[in-house]
C-alpha cells in the first residue's frame, strides 16, 4: 500500500491508501479505472483495432475513443459527410441472435441522418424492435412490411417519418410478418418482392436504405439479400459467433450466383467489446486476419446505455450521445460513409 495526502475544501489534509501498482485514477475505496484509461485496456484497444487493419487513404482514421476523451468535443458540428453517388441499399444480416443487428441498424442510421443524410430503415424482423428504438407505431392494424411483400402495397403507403428525426424513416414492421415466411413460398417471385417494392419507391431522395433482418437464413432474409446491393454483418466479439458466420458467407454467395450478382460483403462490425476479455481480442484479431480491411477499425463495446435506449423509444445517439456506445456507432457510421464516398467515386 502507499499513502497520498489530499486536500479537503477548509485546508485540511488526509491520507488516502491506495494499493501498490494501482493506476493514478484509480479512487479510494476499490473504484477501478474508467474503461479505456487503464493501460492494459489502451494496449488491448491498440493490438485490435490499429495495428491489425491499416488505414486506406481517404478515409479519416478513426478509432474507440473513451468518453472523457470526447466529452470537451462532442458538442461541435462535423463537417458535411460525404453522400454517395446513389442511393446505397446495405443488408445488415446475421442468422446468429443478439449479435446486435437491429442495434447497429438503428444507430447507424441515426448517425447518418443526423450528419445530413437521408436514410430509411426497412424493418424485416418480425419482432419490430427497429420500430420500436425508432419510435414508429407497429401495431398489428397499421400499414406494414407484411402487406408490401405479401398484398402488394406500395412502399410509400408503408413508410413513416421517424419522430423528432429530421431525413430518417422508417418501413416497420409488425406481428403479421411471423407468417409471411410460409405465405410467401406460394407466390411468384417470391425471393425478389422487397427488391420490387424498393425499386417502385422513389429513393431519389434518398442516401441509405438499411434493412434489418430477423435472426434466420429463411425468405425474408433471402429477400434482403436479392434487394441489396451490399452486405453488412455485426459480429458479436464471442467464440459461438464465428460458427454460422461461414453459412452465412455461404448464402450470400449462392444469392450471389443465381439472384443478385451484383451482391458483396462490404462492412463487417465487431460488437459488444469487452476490453476486459482475452477472447474479445482474440476474436477480433480473427475476423481481421480473415477478412481484411472489409472489417471497419471502429469496436462497438459494451454499454448499459445501448441497451437501455429502446425502452424509451430512442436510439442511443438522441439518449446519451456522449456515452461510449454512442460515439463508437458515430465513429462507425462516419467510416462506413467515407468509405463509400472513396468506393463511389473510384
Amino acid at each position: 500500500m502507499s499513502s497520498e495526502r489530499v486536500n479537503t475544501a477548509n485546508g485540511a489534509t488526509y491520507p488516502v491508501q491506495t494499493p501498490f501498482g494501482a493506476d493514478n485514477t484509480t479512487q479510494a475505496m476499490g473504484v477501478t479505472a474508467p474503461q479505456g484509461e487503464a493501460p492494459l485496456v489502451r494496449e488491448a484497444l491498440s493490438s485490435v483495432v490499429s495495428r491489425e487493419t491499416l488505414r486506406s487513404p481517404g478515409v479519416p482514421e478513426v478509432s474507440f475513443v473513451a468518453p472523457q476523451a470526447e466529452a470537451g468535443r462532442r458538442h461541435k458540428t462535423d463537417a458535411g459527410w460525404p453522400k454517395p453517388a446513389r442511393c446505397r441499399v446495405l443488408t445488415v444480416a446475421n442468422q446468429k441472435g443478439g449479435v446486435g443487428k437491429t442495434t447497429t441498424t438503428v444507430n447507424l442510421a441515426a448517425s447518418l441522418a443526423m450528419n445530413g443524410l437521408r436514410v430509411l430503415v426497412v424493418d424485416l424482423d418480425p419482432q419490430g424492435n427497429a420500430s420500436t428504438a425508432l419510435s414508429v407505431e407497429h401495431r398489428g392494424d397499421i400499414p406494414s412490411v407484411y402487406q408490401m411483400l405479401v398484398e402488394d402495397m406500395p412502399l410509400a403507403e408503408v413508410v413513416k417519418e421517424v419522430p423528432e428525426m429530421p431525413g430518417l424513416y422508417c418501413a416497420p414492421a409488425t406481428i403479421d410478418l411471423a407468417g409471411a415466411e410460409i405465405e410467401l413460398v406460394s407466390l411468384v417471385a417470391r425471393e425478389s418482392r422487397l427488391k420490387r417494392a424498393l425499386m417502385a419507391y422513389d429513393a431519389m431522395e434518398l442516401d441509405y436504405i438499411l434493412i434489418d433482418c430477423p435472426p434466420s437464413l429463411g425468405l425474408l432474409t433471402v429477400n434482403a439479400l436479392v434487394a441489396g446491393d451490399e452486405v453488412l454483418i455485426p459480429i458479436q466479439c464471442e467464440y459461438y459467433a464465428l460458427e454460422g458466420l461461414g453459412q452465412l458467407i455461404r448464402n450470400v454467395d449462392l444469392v450471389r450466383a443465381h439472384l443478385n450478382p451484383n451482391l458483396e460483403v462490404t462492412t463487417i462490425l465487431l460488437t459488444m467489446y469487452d476490453a476486459r476479455t482475452r477472447l474479445a481480442s482474440q476474436v477480433a484479431g480473427e475476423v481481421r486476419s480473415h477478412f481484411g480491411d472489409v472489417v471497419l477499425r471502429t469496436v462497438i463495446p459494451r454499454s448499459v446505455r445501448v441497451s437501455e435506449a429502446p425502452s424509451y423509444g430512442q436510439s442511443v445517439m438522441t439518449y446519451d450521445p456522449g456515452s461510449s456506445g454512442a460515439l463508437a456507432y458515430k465513429d462507425a457510421a462516419r467510416e462506413m460513409a467515407f468509405r463509400g464516398a472513396q468506393k463511389t467515386t473510384a
